[in-house]
C-alpha cells in the first residue's frame, strides 16, 4: 500500500476536547438554605428573647391587676470574617489559544468564585470560636457548632457554652435513631420546630436504615425499591434530610470531620454580609492580569434554641 496514512502525516492537530470536566463538589446546602441579611459593623449584633413560662393564669373577678417584672432581651454578637481568592494570569497565558475556554482569566475567576463559596460553607460549619482579631490575626466568625448549646446530645465529656465559643468534643459513639429521637424531643420541648436534618454522607446512609417514621416505597411502575430516606417523619414534625460534605470538613482530627448531625429550623439562621461578593482589579504591576474576590460575612444565630445537634458521632 503506497498511500499516505496518519502514521506518516506530520502536523495533525491533537484531539483535545473543548470541554473541561470538573467533578469537585461545589454545593453549599447550609449557606444556600438559610437567610441573608446585612451587617453594618465588624461586630455584628442582634437580640434574642424568650417567652415566660406558661401558667394557669386565672384572675379573680374585679381583682386588682398585678404587674410582675418583665425580662429584657439578650444581646448576641458575632464577628465578620474576610475570605478571599486571588487569581493571576500572565498576559501570554491569557493570549494563547486554550481548549475549553475563551479566556484563561475569566475561567480562573469563575473557578475561584466556586472555591470561595465552598470555603464559606466550611467556615460556617467548623468548630472555630468567634475572635475579634488584630493587625496580625484574622477575625473569625463562630461556626454553627459553637452556637448550639440548649439542645445537644454529646458524647461523654462533650460540652459547649454556646454564644460562639468552641465546643469541647466528647467520646465518639455511633449515630442511632434513639439519639436522634431524644434530640428531636429536647428541641421540641424548648420551642423549636426543626425542618432539616443535616449530616455527612456516612451518617446519611445510617439514617436511611432507621425504622421509626420511615416509609420505603416499592415503585411498581419501574421496579425500583427506594432504599434511602430524604424525608424523616418524627413525632414532632416532618424534616428534610440533607447530606452536607462540609460539616467540620477541615477539622485537624480526621475522625471528627462530619461528626455533627444538625436538627435545624432554618429560618432562625442567616448569613450577615458586611461586604457581599466583589471582584477587585488591583493596579497592574507586572505582565499579568491580577484579580481577587473578597467577601466579608458572619453567622447570625437568631435563637439557637430553635435547633438541636447530635454530636460526637462516628464518621466511618
Amino acid at each position: 500500500m503506497a498511500g499516505l496514512t496518519t502514521y506518516d502525516t506530520v502536523g495533525i492537530r491533537e484531539d483535545l476536547s473543548d470541554i473541561i470536566y470538573n467533578i469537585s463538589p461545589t454545593d453549599t446546602p447550609f449557606m444556600s438554605g438559610i437567610g441573608k441579611t446585612k451587617a453594618t459593623q465588624t461586630k455584628y449584633q442582634w437580640q434574642t428573647d424568650t417567652l415566660s413560662a406558661a401558667a394557669a393564669n386565672a384572675a379573680v373577678e374585679g381583682a386588682s391587676i398585678s404587674y410582675g417584672s418583665l425580662s429584657s432581651t439578650t444581646l448576641a454578637f458575632d464577628y465578620t470574617q474576610i475570605s478571599t481568592k486571588a487569581v493571576q494570569v500572565t498576559g501570554t497565558d491569557d493570549a494563547v489559544l486554550a481548549a475549553g475556554r475563551n479566556s484563561e482569566v475569566a475561567y480562573q475567576v469563575a473557578k475561584a468564585a466556586k472555591e470561595l463559596k465552598r470555603d464559606m460553607e466550611n467556615a460556617l460549619l467548623i468548630n472555630t470560636a468567634k475572635a475579634v482579631g488584630d493587625n496580625t490575626t484574622a477575625r473569625t466568625l463562630g461556626g454553627l457548632p459553637t452556637w448550639i448549646s440548649s439542645n445537644v446530645s454529646a458524647g461523654t465529656g462533650g460540652s459547649g457554652a454556646g454564644s460562639g465559643a468552641a465546643r469541647t468534643d466528647g467520646t465518639q459513639r455511633a449515630f442511632t435513631e434513639t439519639l436522634l429521637r431524644a434530640a428531636l424531643k429536647t428541641t421540641w420541648v424548648a420551642g423549636g420546630n426543626p425542618n432539616v436534618i443535616m449530616l455527612n454522607g456516612f451518617n446519611k446512609q445510617k439514617l436511611s436504615f432507621f425504622t421509626g417514621g420511615a416509609t420505603r416505597f416499592d415503585k411498581a411502575e419501574d421496579r425500583r425499591l427506594m432504599t434511602s430516606i430524604d424525608v424523616y417523619e418524627s413525632d414532632f414534625g416532618t424534616m428534610q434530610v440533607t447530606p452536607n460534605r462540609w460539616i467540620r470538613k477541615t477539622d485537624s482530627t480526621s475522625a471528627k470531620r462530619g461528626q455533627d448531625v444538625y436538627l435545624l429550623e432554618m429560618d432562625f439562621w442567616a448569613v450577615a454580609f458586611l461586604r457581599d461578593f466583589k471582584l477587585q482589579h488591583p493596579a497592574q504591576t507586572a505582565d499579568a492580569d491580577q484579580r481577587f474576590l473578597v467577601v466579608e460575612y458572619t453567622l447570625e444565630a437568631k435563637n439557637e434554641a430553635s435547633s438541636g445537634m447530635v454530636t460526637d458521632v462516628t464518621t466511618s
